[in-house]
């Protein structure tokens, strides 16, 4: 009986584990095989702590949060890290030039097909590098872990990608436009600043409902999702390049165009695979992002997660630097064919 049917049997049943076994032994090889990539390319594979007193800054990601109790019986609030990101930024500023990190991380409100609220990022950073070369990384993890699973291709949900095959990479004023008719660059002030009236009027034109309440960034979720995604990584792997600088709280601004900052996204098959930047090291500026994001999430949610003022002490040390965080398990998912997250965690959240 399939994973996820209301009857199927727990994960440590012995048929189940039979059947869900050879991915997860495939799942041990695309390991090795990536760390052996990482140690060749010179990273010094680090160990980041899970407990924080922010777990990340970013609107839309919800964190668990926990107590930690001194010998007097005090509590200190704390949580799990929804990335390693502010410990390996921490790395960099203490003089660490390139590093990788399979960690561990947590995420609320997250549980289904490619969701599990724990899973595996592999995270890596390069000091004195430009994100371009992070693609060209994606693109030799994404051979290495076909190669190690015994495969040719990346597999998921009837969809096929080839990663031995040229990336392509598009912007994501280009997607709009080609995915779904929107010109999204005219939505946006020479400062990056974003318009929703304007993105709103032209959602309106194609048929596209809004909500009075939407926010530009809620807008641009929406149609990125049901619109534009399902349309990337098909045959071969796709850059999504370019991102507003709304949409990129941690990345520096783009030289050539204040609107759009040094994000992309990799996608296979329709799947998100992993989010790379050219990271921002100018703590004011990430101060300011950070407040904003914490703004709308109480905005929505209502709360939001206190500041790491160790983190941004520490960007003002942090050297130029890009970095990237790939989904692991969602990369063996796709490598094995596998149809969902917990065939390939060895020991899946109940």
């Amino acid at each position: 009986m399939p994973a996820g049917t209301p009857d199927a049997p727990p994960w440590w049943s012995p048929e189940r584990h039979a059947d869900r076994r050879p991915a997860l032994l495939a799942r041990n090889r695309i390991q090795a095989a990536l760390r052996g990539w990482l140690a060749a390319e010179g990273f010094t594979e680090v160990d980041p702590v899970a407990l924080q007193v922010s777990p990340g800054n970013e609107a839309h990601l919800h964190a668990f949060a926990t107590e930690a109790l001194g010998y007097d019986g005090a509590g200190r609030a704390m949580y799990l890290h929804t990335s390693p990101e502010f410990a390996m930024k921490k790395l960099l500023a203490a003089g660490e030039t390139r590093i990788a990190a399979f960690a561990h991380v947590w995420r609320n409100r997250e549980r289904g097909v490619l969701h599990s609220p724990e899973f595996t990022m592999l995270e890596w950073y390069r000091a004195g590098q430009g994100y371009e070369v992070l693609m060209a990384d994606c693109a030799a993890l994404a051979r290495l872990a076909v190669r190690a699973a015994g495969g040719t291709a990346l597999r998921f949900s009837g969809h096929e990608c080839d990663p031995f095959a040229e990336p392509e990479r598009l912007s994501v004023a280009e997607a709009f436009a080609r995915h779904a008719g929107i010109d999204l660059l005219a939505t946006l002030a020479p400062d990056g600043t974003t318009d929703a009236p304007a993105l709103r009027a032209q959602l309106a034109a194609r048929g596209h409902r809004t909500a009075a309440d939407d926010t530009w960034s809620d807008m641009l979720s929406r149609v990125l999702v049901a619109a534009v995604e399902p349309h990337l990584g098909h045959g071969r792997l796709t850059v999504l390049d370019r991102y507003p600088v709304a949409e990129a709280a941690l990345a520096r601004p783009a030289a050539d165009d204040p609107r759009v900052a040094e994000r992309f996204e990799l996608y296979a098959c329709g799947v998100e695979l992993a989010n790379g930047f050219g990271e921002l090291t100018n703590p004011a500026e990430q101060r300011r992002r950070f407040e904003a994001e914490m703004a709308e999430k109480h905005r929505v949610y209502g709360e939001r997660y206190p500041l790491d003022e160790d983190f941004l002490a520490a960007l003002a040390h942090m050297p130029a630097a890009s970095g990237i965080a790939m989904g692991f398990d969602r990369l063996v998912m796709l490598a094995t064919a596998a149809p969902r997250i917990d065939d390939v965690l060895w020991t899946p959240v109940a």
